[in-house]
């Protein structure tokens, strides 16, 4: 993970620590939360996300046709 300086008022900064202090978080998670969804962090996850219950909702087990055996489930190769 990266570092990131940034400069802010003294004031607008006091302001931030106490808003943050009061919802249990800090300063430093707001911004990072707020840098992840303007990269579009979250919406990629969101994405892989449905990728994944759509490909479970598809799968042979789902339908019924794939039956696993305890022992097949925890074979080693």
């Amino acid at each position: 993970m990266s570092n990131l300086t940034i400069t802010v008022d003294d004031e607008v900064l006091k302001r931030a620590r106490l808003r943050a202090l009061e919802q249990g978080t800090s300063v430093n998670a707001v911004l990072r939360e707020v840098l992840e969804a303007y990269a579009g962090v979250r919406r990629r996850q969101q994405e892989a996300v449905r990728a994944i219950l759509v490909q479970a909702r598809e799968s042979r087990a789902q339908r019924g046709e794939a039956k696993w055996t305890r022992d097949s489930l925890h074979e080693r190769s």
